[in-house]
């Protein structure tokens, strides 16, 4: 199914990876038996690990890494810059040499609700919840379920084996 789909050859698709059509991916790395979405753009040196589902609308730009098994949500968005502006000081369009990359990580298990806007210089921890429509200004720990905006802290998630005893 390429009808519909931009996608550089520089990309690194793993086995089994599930592409919808209208998608735009370039210089990324997407792992075994993950499933990207409709609308989804994914940019370059941004790493999805395996099993992920990338809902449609999602935006994932440079600097994002998804561990394995990662829920994202429609409509997701990711910001790599704190400070972002058009031009420099002398009014020239902004090139890649014109500011700095801030990094995303988004740890194993974790669940992204839709809506949700990521800051840069963020990570989500393993097994974390982010409510839909949050904005998520800090860390997570793993482990909990946080929404808002800015997200806080709503709750710990007791693991199953914690539910057994």
């Amino acid at each position: 199914m390429t009808e519909y789909q931009c996608i550089a050859p520089e990309v690194k698709l793993g086995d089994g990876v599930r592409l919808s059509k209208f998608i735009n991916l370039y210089g990324c790395e997407i792992g075994e038996k993950t499933k990207i979405g409709a609308f989804v753009e994914i940019q370059k040196n941004a790493k999805i690990g395996k099993n992920c589902k990338i809902s449609s609308h999602t935006f994932i730009c440079e600097g994002v890494t998804i561990e394995d098994n990662v829920f994202i949500g429609h409509s997701v968005t990711f910001i790599n810059d704190s400070y972002p502006r058009a031009t420099t000081s002398d009014g020239q369009l902004q090139t890649e040499k014109d500011w700095q990359l801030e990094h995303t990580l988004i740890k194993k298990g974790a669940s992204i609700g839709s809506g949700t806007t990521i800051l840069s210089n963020v990570t989500i921890g393993e097994g974390a919840i982010v409510g839909a429509g949050s904005v998520v200004t800090r860390d997570v720990p793993p482990n909990v379920i946080v929404a808002g905006n800015p997200a806080k802290l709503l709750r710990e998630i007791r693991l199953e084996a914690e539910l057994a005893r």
